[in-house]
């Protein structure tokens, strides 16, 4: 019987409708266009808007979206991999939530916290349920509601991030297609550069914590791009070479947009052509774990069966990684 490999069979997103643009961010912070644009490559970014709703609000539409292109049922799906830095709540898992508003009843799921890393995690995770044969029909979904621990004071991050949510269904191939090798990392030394202050266990919310703005998003620019911009780029090219690919061989890199520098270090180090780059930070930001997700479902249009996809990140932690898969429709 020859090898299965998990396969995506199917991609979709979404994005909210609300753009918050360079020329808006203005007049929130001390900021403008060409500052954002030339330090990080955006011009616009998603913000999910309205009372009461959370990450698990834009992966209904973009997982119900994915069904219907698929012709299947939300019965069907066996396992959901829900990968968010911005839970619906602490518990239970969103993952949970998920497969309730969507009606997936057989469904068993949970979720996976790797920051912006979160989706190549939970793609590689996902593989090997359907690679051990223990299921036939995964969703892997990654997105963020980062607006919800964005301080709009701070003009390092609140430039940066965006919302969105990307999901794709892994089924088994054997055909060759589907996801063929991985190398992730990680480093917990990380942890001083990119955090969040507040909120867990060590230091739980308070009327203190609240007043000082521990809750949302700390970043250390320059440690993290130093970080990013190497490691992200090795790993991309460590892939590669464990798999004899040359950048002729590879008809699509996938990075994640988190800085227009990081993308093109990454190309060069890998040789990759410009045209070869999936790029839509201009657009949507860095929306944490839906990057990679919303990149696929762009240029699914442009994907051809048996094309060779390079998927590379680098997160919070820190967290880093590369995939290699072949394009299976």
């Amino acid at each position: 019987m020859s090898k299965i490999h998990a396969a995506i069979t199917a991609v979709n997103g979404y994005v909210p409708e609300y753009v918050l643009t360079n020329h808006e961010l203005e007049s929130m912070v001390d900021t403008n266009d060409e500052w954002i644009t030339t330090r990080t490559g955006i011009k616009e970014r998603r913000i999910l808007k309205g009372e009461g709703l959370g990450t698990s609000d834009m992966a209904v539409p973009a997982v119900e979206g994915l069904l219907k292109k698929r012709g299947i049922s939300a019965e069907e799906i066996e396992l959901i991999i829900f990968c968010t830095t911005t839970p619906d709540r602490v518990f239970p898992a969103t993952a949970n939530i998920l497969a309730n508003k969507i009606g997936a009843k057989n469904a068993w799921g949970y979720d996976l916290q790797a920051t912006c890393s979160g989706f190549l995690f939970g793609l590689a995770t996902g593989s090997q349920f359907i690679e051990s044969g223990k299921h036939k029909k995964v969703l892997v979904v990654g997105g963020d509601k980062m607006s919800s621990m964005i301080n709009y004071k701070d003009r390092t991050t609140c430039i940066i991030f965006g919302d969105g949510c990307g999901v794709v269904l892994l089924e088994p191939d054997y055909e060759g297609n589907g996801v063929i090798d991985s190398v992730l990392k990680s480093d917990g030394s990380g942890v001083a550069y990119l955090h969040q202050k507040a909120g867990g266990s060590v230091k739980p919310a308070t009327h203190e914590t609240i007043e000082a703005r521990e809750h949302y998003l700390y970043q250390e620019g320059q440690a993290v791009f130093k970080f990013a911009v190497t490691n992200m780029a090795e790993v991309a090219a460590e892939v590669m070479e464990r798999n004899d690919l040359k950048a002729e061989d590879i008809a699509w890199l996938v990075p994640h947009q988190a800085n227009k520098r990081i993308i093109d270090a990454t190309a060069a180090r890998t040789g990759v052509s410009s045209d070869k780059v999936i790029v839509n930070i201009e657009r949507f930001g860095n929306t944490t774990n839906g990057t990679l997700p919303l990149c696929l479902w762009e240029w699914e249009s442009k994907f051809k069966k048996g094309d060779n996809l390079i998927l590379a990140a680098f997160g919070g932690g820190f967290t880093w990684g590369a995939i290699y898969l072949k394009w299976a429709y």
